[in-house]
């Protein structure tokens, strides 16, 4: 062993005990964070108590509505969307601070070399000298966490790691429920211009059957124009659902990390609306607590502010840190790490807080006000999901109620209008009746398509209340930009 080497071991021996007592005599400072309990109802406001509550199903919920074209659709947007990828990059971030914060706990060690030449000044005799310098160190601190602050950051950091978990799966939550509905408004735009196209093709058959009555004398060339006129305004309803359709079709695309006209092709043939199987269990509204990410992400965000008071109830204290360095200089290289040219010291170094005119204080003050702010912000998350299931559960039902209504009208007015027009070839009824009827069927039937898109949209947004999204994993351990040489691209294939 070399004079540097037992001289860096006798440090060790001498600066180590030391840490060690220090470290066990600390205390952590600052409110331990504890889960609050929140007053939830035992059921929701649709059950009685005494009836049992099956667990929503949450999982992959969506492959209830039974339509492989939407379950393709939203596994493209959990691989290309680009908040899911900013959600990952955060993770990323959480976690590089975690790993920074934890840096803290441990010593720290700092090697250092140099080699110098060096030329003297001019003596009074006229002489000077050229020689070599030549050192080699080690530099040792760590900073004693007597009242706790770096343990408070690294709890902080580690709820802020967890929240930005949270943070992805209330994205992803967010995601799934835009695609399903924006594909569901889709294929409902879809219908109704083919109902439309349909009903605006049926009424010119009769403006063609008022011409032709017209020419035998049986009816006149005002009662031609108004048949027209509703074919025709029945027509002009089309482009509208064409816009929307396209805006539809284009929030699809960009969900899924592509361009708005992506999915135009793609989408074109038109399907059914997809129908949801019903009713769905609920469970109770305790799970909303665990399966809600919006809700746990505040929770856990006011777990971090929590700790972070401690963070700044210790700076109020004393700071103790230990600090030691070894070193070798020669002024031949092959000298170092001799005895003659080894030096050492360590010692603590302490400070203070004497007077900052209540900064310290204020800091306090200003950590428990973020707290506050964040507990609150945790109880108006869970009240706001509550009343999210509660307000879906109920437009879910009426709206059920509603669509059986619509299609018993809208049998009875298609009956009509079918009636109304054999009557009118009979000559036993007037043009305003059979114009009439045909304009109620288009209606009924418009607002029986309406309402089963309400459904299915009723059914998602009760999904979403409840917590259910994306549960497979995630992989945001990898970079979402990979930096070639034609400049900055995103990772995913799909984008």
């Amino acid at each position: 062993m070399t004079g540097f080497e037992r001289g860096l071991a006798t440090a060790k021996g001498l600066l180590l005990p030391v840490f060690a007592a220090a470290l066990l005599s600390g205390c952590v400072v600052g409110p331990d964070y504890r889960t609050p309990l929140l007053a939830v109802p035992a059921t929701w406001s649709d059950r009685k108590v005494t009836n049992p509550t099956k667990p929503a199903q949450l999982s992959k919920w969506w492959l209830t509505l039974r339509d492989r074209e939407l379950n393709a659709l939203v596994e493209e947007a959990v691989a290309g969307n680009l908040d899911v990828a900013t959600a990952k990059a955060k993770i990323r971030e959480a976690r590089a601070s975690y790993r920074q914060s934890a840096g803290a706990l441990l010593p720290s060690l700092d090697g250092s070399a140099s080699a110098t030449r060096n030329k003297s000044a001019a003596t009074t005799s006229g002489s000077n000298s050229v020689y070599s310098e030549y050192q080699a160190g080690f530099d040792a601190s760590w900073e004693l966490d007597l009242f706790g602050a770096n343990h408070r950051a690294v709890e902080a950091a580690r709820y802020g790691l967890d929240a930005s978990e949270e943070e992805l799966r209330s994205t992803l939550l967010t995601l799934v429920g835009d695609v399903a509905s924006n594909y569901v408004q889709a294929r409902d735009y879809q219908t109704r211009i083919a109902l439309a196209r349909r009903s605006a093709a049926s009424q010119r058959q009769t403006a063609e059957l008022t011409r032709t009555m017209a020419l035998a004398g049986t009816a006149t060339a005002a009662d031609v124009a108004k048949a027209m006129g509703q074919a025709s305004s029945t027509e002009a309803g089309v482009p509208t659902l064409e816009a929307s359709y396209a805006e539809a079709v284009h929030r699809l695309s960009v969900l899924t990390g592509r361009p708005p006209a992506a999915l135009a092709g793609r989408l074109k043939r038109p399907t059914s609306i997809p129908t949801p199987r019903l009713p769905i269990p609920t469970g109770i509204p305790a799970d909303i607590l665990l399966t809600r990410p919006d809700v746990r992400m505040a929770e856990r965000q006011y777990a971090q502010y929590t700790a972070k008071i401690g963070q700044a109830e210790a700076a109020r204290y004393p700071g103790v840190s230990l600090t030691g360095n070894i070193s070798t200089s020669a002024l031949k290289l092959g000298d170092l790490g001799r005895n003659s040219t080894i030096g050492w010291s360590f010692g603590p170094t302490l400070s203070v807080p004497l007077f900052n005119a209540g900064q310290l204080q204020a800091a306090v003050d200003i950590a428990r006000a973020r707290r506050d702010q964040y507990f609150i912000a945790y109880k108006a998350a869970v009240l706001t999901a509550m009343e999210d299931v509660e307000n879906t559960t109920v437009s879910l039902s009426q709206e059920r109620i509603r669509n059986g209504k619509l299609a018993s009208s809208a049998k009875s007015y298609g009956d009509a209008a079918r009636l109304e027009r054999t009557l009118y070839k009979a000559g036993e009824t007037s043009l305003l009746d059979v114009l009439d009827a045909e304009r109620s069927a288009y209606s009924a039937d418009d607002a029986m398509l309406q309402s089963r898109v309400s459904i299915a949209t009723d059914y998602i947004a009760l999904n979403k209340a409840l917590g259910g999204g994306w549960d497979d994993t995630i992989d945001s351990s990898k970079p979402e930009i990979i930096d070639a040489k034609t400049g900055p691209r995103l990772a995913s294939n799909t984008q």
